[in-house]
C-alpha cells in the first residue's frame, strides 16, 4: 500500500511555482531520500504532506486520505529548524508529546535520550544546537507513525553522532511506515536509503531504487547528484 500519493500536485506562491504537477507514490516500509538544490521544492512537498500548506492544484493523499485531522495522527514531522519551547526540559517535552500524540512511546524516547547521555532536566535553551537537534529527532521518531517527514535531520549534528542518528531512524520505524528524509548531506545518508527522489525546479527529475541507480550509473548517489546539478 502507498503511504503517500501525489497526483498532478502543484504549489504556487503568487507567481512563483514551487512544485509543478508532480506525480509521486511512496510505498510503505521504505526509507527515501528527497534531494535537490535550494528552492527545488523539498520543504514545500514536506509541508503539503504534513498539512501545513494546501495545494494550488492536484491532490496529495496520506494512506488514502487527503490531509486532514485524521492524517495528522499518521504523520510525524521534523521541521528544519528548532520548534521546541526553549524553557522546557526533556521530561516536560515527553509529557507534552504524550498528551498530544496517543502513539508517543515514552520508553523508546527515554532509551534514546539515555544512549546519547542527554540530561533530562536541562532546559532546551541551555543545550547546544546539536543536542537540540538530537532531542527533536528522538521525539519525532518515538511516535508510532505511518509517515515520518524529516527535513534536514542531521544538518546541525556533529559527524560522530550522525551514524547513531541514522541507526535511530532505521531501528525506530516498522514495515508499515515510510521515512522521507530531505537532506543536502547525501553522502552521509545514502547508505540507509532504499530509494531516492531528485527534485529539480519544482519537478521530479528522477525517483529510483538506490541500488539500481548506483548500478546503472556506476556512481554513488552523491556523485550522480553532483553531476546532474553541477553549476
Amino acid at each position: 500500500m502507498e503511504t503517500m500519493l501525489c497526483e498532478g500536485l502543484s504549489k504556487k506562491y503568487g507567481r512563483k511555482t514551487a512544485l509543478n504537477r508532480i506525480n509521486l507514490k511512496l510505498e510503505e516500509g521504505r526509507i527515501i531520500g528527497l534531494v535537490g538544490p535550494n528552492g527545488s521544492g523539498k520543504t514545500t512537498l514536506i509541508k503539503l504532506a504534513s498539512r501545513l500548506l494546501v495545494p494550488t492544484e492536484g491532490t496529495i493523499k496520506i494512506c488514502g486520505e487527503e490531509p486532514s485531522e485524521n492524517t495528522k495522527a499518521l504523520v510525524s514531522y521534523l521541521p528544519d529548524r528548532s520548534f521546541l519551547p526553549d524553557w522546557m526540559n526533556c521530561e516536560e517535552l515527553m509529557e507534552m508529546y504524550g498528551d498530544f500524540f496517543t502513539d508517543f512511546d515514552r520508553e523508546r524516547a527515554l532509551g534514546m535520550l539515555d544512549n546519547l547521555h542527554i540530561d533530562l532536566g536541562m532546559p532546551i535553551k541551555k543545550m547546544s544546537k546539536g543536542t537540540v537537534d538530537k532531542v527533536q529527532l528522538i521525539l519525532t521518531m518515538s511516535r508510532h507513525a505511518r509517515l515520518y517527514l524529516l527535513d534536514e535531520p542531521i544538518a546541525g549534528v556533529d559527524p560522530a553522532s550522525r551514524d547513531y542518528i541514522l541507526n535511530t531512524i532505521i531501528s525506530n520505524y516498522d514495515e508499515q511506515a515510510t521515512v522521507l528524509i530531505s537532506t543536502h548531506l547525501i553522502s552521509d545518508v545514502e547508505s540507509v536509503l532504499d530509494e531516492v527522489i531528485f527534485l529539480k525546479e519544482g519537478e521530479i527529475y528522477l525517483h529510483r531504487n538506490s541500488d539500481e541507480l548506483r548500478e546503472e550509473t556506476g556512481k554513488s548517489i552523491d556523485e550522480y547528484f553532483r553531476e546532474v546539478f553541477r553549476c
